[in-house]
């Protein structure tokens, strides 16, 4: 399998993780210094410990699916549709991957800014 082909699959493999609640498999993807950013908020959250607990801690039954992944090398794009109830709206989100195939940077971009819900200051640092 080229590099290519590797990163389309672990980006696969992250959002469906992350649908299935599989917290093991997800973490599994992730490099320790994984950088998770949110343009719209202005949130940035550092290594994986914080992130998986983001993730997890993330209120409400949101839901998760690929539309389409185009990736070159350790660097790939998602569309993806996002749902909550029967709201639901496109996001696309940015990974580069390590030399070792694992997420090393996350940026999110959702439709529209909006503020960030409380209770998660711990995780982020804004800017």
């Amino acid at each position: 399998m080229d590099e290519t082909s590797r990163t389309r699959g672990v980006v696969h493999a992250y959002v469906d993780s992350a649908e299935r609640r599989d917290w093991a498999a997800f973490a599994a993807l992730l490099a320790d210094d994984v950088v998770y950013e949110m343009p719209q908020t202005r949130e940035r959250i550092r290594g994986k410990t914080a992130y998986l607990q983001f993730n997890t801690d993330y209120p409400g039954d949101w839901h998760l699916k690929v539309r389409h992944v185009v990736a070159d090398g350790r660097h790939a794009a998602a569309w993806l549709d996002a749902r909550v109830g029967d709201d639901s709206q496109d996001a696309s989100a940015w990974f580069e991957l390590s030399a070792e195939g694992l997420i090393s940077r996350v940026t999110d971009f959702w439709p529209e800014p909006y503020d960030p819900p409380a209770g998660r200051e711990h995780l982020v640092e804004r800017w």
